[in-house]
């Protein structure tokens, strides 16, 4: 609705009325004036029409009470430039699901010319290769061990290694299913991402979530990690864009630039809830993961009553440990805000969760962050407390190699994905054949619906015939173009006697095994092969060790609840229930764990690898010792 106090409203008034007067001289042949004020009206015609325009739309939509009038138009520029973006780059991506064999070709091919002439595409001989099919002749399948020479000689400055064009920074992945690797990353593949993944994404979102189409900040939960240099000046890090990065998308977000700026974790969380909490008006919360606002719902539980002293003060805690030039300028954009924090002490008094994002900010209309895979749990227990009422969009399925898949459906849960075609050169491996070295691959139109696949890929950072290790479903297509659900990490699954349970099997059991807790709920899980740890009991027969955070520690789970997971597993695994029928597996162990003890495993493993805090994803399947102690640390007894 639109107010007549508003400064913006009688802008575009006044315009409008300066136009109605310059078009009474275009049309209108009035003798005293020249040929020369009538060019000069109708080029100031259009100039005052359009402005008259946007002052009226900046008018009339919902805005953050904390924008200035410079911040507010920035905010409208970059949003209003990222639609049209998007509308046109989806028009592209339409035409290219379309025909997916000649995109994808013509994808290849463009790669193969254009990286002819590095040492890779000599030794390959690129120059020889004239379709997809002398394409997987000529390269074997690659795993990341096969890349570590290359990378090393880009990393001290080497030329025209992998691609033609210069590594823009070193990537360092999230190391979920093992260590941490390194990846370059040029230019291009950063700017296919925008274009082609975050503006196609951001059209979707406005067209099924309309009322996001304003002026409202959002609350982003980003960590700026820590980077370092490669021998030749490049950084090395996440492969995550920091919103310090661009000026005008820094005005989106609640917290300022300072906030950003903070590179511990729990300082920067507690600013990004100050700034997020002050701002009632708050429409959206972001994240790269589910599991990030879920862990943040659960800071500002411990926190609320110093976040709302602050909010009252108007300046932030003075036991924060942050750098003085950085308090001083948060505390530059804080006022005295009494009555937010009365409202504020007023909602977390309750100590209800359910629905308390909806009580906080009132018009917050969406979260964006993951949710498939791994953080399908973590956007449970979101939908059904913390942000009960407000839908949760995952729009993007992207890696540290690129973008991968785009949901262009908000709506739909599980979140699908429409492979990025234009982007990366996909071949699947069917999941039966991944253990296989070089195994045959199928091409996008030759994969069929219902099955699954380990992807394969070739990127623009000079990654050919690669296996990172997603598989994936094909669960229907976009006109042409394969529509994918993430099912799980390669590494991420089971195997004690070559049953293989995977990640999402075994998700399935415990979710089912869960209805026979009530009114217990699952927090958090991994699984740990019985191999890793010395207790292997009295068989010698191997196991599952099954490590659960419930909502109520003060009521462990009785043995005839903990049984129920292993049946539920025989139910849905043959070869698995084979195994346990001949003695040859044990029953899953299940050892219930303290509150805050998967916050500990998450600290624990950022502090001692690569991965940073907005890479961090629970790992299902442990594999290391050291990080299976941080769990039996914290175990209850089970007697």
């Amino acid at each position: 609705m639109i107010n007549l106090r508003d400064w913006k409203v009688w802008c575009g008034t006044l315009l409008s009325l300066f136009v109605t007067y310059l078009l009474h001289h275009i049309v209108f042949d009035v003798p005293r004036h020249s040929p020369f004020t009538k060019l000069w009206a109708g080029l100031l015609t259009p100039v005052c029409g359009v402005s008259a325009i946007v002052c009226f739309d900046l008018a009339r939509r919902k805005s953050s009470t904390f924008h200035t009038t410079r911040s507010k138009f920035d905010h409208y520029v970059a949003i209003a430039g990222l639609s049209w973006m998007g509308w046109f780059a989806r028009r592209k991506m339409d035409k290219s699901c379309k025909d997916i064999v000649g995109t994808q070709n013509n994808l290849l091919q463009s790669h193969l010319k254009e990286n002819a002439e590095t040492q890779y595409g000599r030794k390959y001989g690129f120059s020889d290769i004239h379709s997809r099919e002398d394409y997987v002749k000529q390269l074997p399948l690659t795993y990341i061990s096969h890349y570590d020479p290359y990378i090393q000689q880009m990393m001290k400055g080497e030329e025209k290694i992998l691609t033609t064009r210069p590594p823009v920074i070193f990537a360092v992945t999230s190391g979920t299913s093992g260590k941490s690797s390194i990846l370059p990353m040029t230019g291009k593949q950063r700017l296919l991402f925008f274009i082609q993944g975050i503006s196609v994404a951001y059209h979707s979102l406005l067209r099924e979530f309309p009322e996001n189409n304003n002026l409202q900040k959002t609350l982003k939960f980003f960590y700026t990690p820590q980077w370092r240099k490669s021998e030749c000046g490049i950084l090395i890090g996440p492969n995550s864009s920091s919103p310090t990065n661009s000026k005008h998308l820094l005005n989106i977000y609640s917290t300022p630039k300072a906030g950003f700026e903070i590179l511990s974790e729990p300082e920067a969380l507690y600013i990004h809830l100050l700034f997020g909490l002050r701002d009632k008006s708050l429409g959206m919360l972001e994240a790269n993961f589910s599991s990030i606002i879920l862990s943040s719902f659960d800071a500002l539980y411990q926190n609320w009553s110093e976040l709302a002293d602050d909010i009252e003060r108007g300046e932030v805690n003075p036991k924060l440990d942050i750098e003085e030039s950085i308090r001083n300028e948060l505390n530059s954009c804080l006022t005295p805000d009494p009555q937010r924090a009365k409202e504020i002490r007023e909602i977390m008094k309750t100590k209800s969760k359910v629905g308390i994002g909806k009580l906080l900010w009132p018009d917050c209309n969406l979260v964006l962050a993951a949710d498939s895979g791994s953080f399908d749990l973590p956007a449970k227990i979101l939908r059904e407390t913390y942000c009960k009422g407000i839908p949760i969009y995952s729009p993007l399925y992207a890696a540290s190699e690129g973008l991968l898949g785009l949901n262009i459906w908000p709506k739909k849960h599980p979140s699908q994905y429409v492979l990025a075609a234009q982007s990366i050169f996909f071949e699947f491996i069917p999941v039966e054949l991944s253990n296989e070295d070089q195994p045959k691959t199928f091409f996008m139109d030759e994969v069929e619906k219902g099955k699954e696949y380990e992807l394969v890929i070739t990127n623009a950072s000079g990654l050919c015939r690669y296996r990172f290790g997603d598989i994936v479903k094909m669960v229907d297509f976009y006109y042409q173009c394969p529509v994918i659900e993430f099912k799980h990490r390669k590494g991420q699954f089971l195997n004690v006697r070559g049953e293989k349970t995977s990640e999402s099997l075994f998700y399935q059991a415990l979710t089912e095994a869960e209805s026979a807790w009530f009114p217990q709920k699952l927090l958090n899980y991994c699984c740990v092969e019985s191999l890793l740890i010395d207790d292997k009991g009295s068989s010698y027969a191997p196991f599952y060790h099954l490590f659960l955070e419930l909502e109520d520690d003060s009521k462990l789970l009785t043995q005839k609840q903990r049984e129920v997971v292993d049946k539920e597993l025989c139910s849905r695994s043959y070869v698995y229930k084979s195994f346990r029928d001949k003695g040859s597996i044990q029953p899953v162990r299940v050892h219930q764990v303290k509150s805050g003890t998967f916050e500990e495993l998450r600290k624990f493993t950022i502090n001692n690898t690569q991965a940073s805090a907005n890479q961090y994803k629970v790992p299902r399947v442990l594999k290391t010792k050291e990080t299976v102690n941080v769990l039996l640390q914290n175990v209850f007894d089970n007697k």
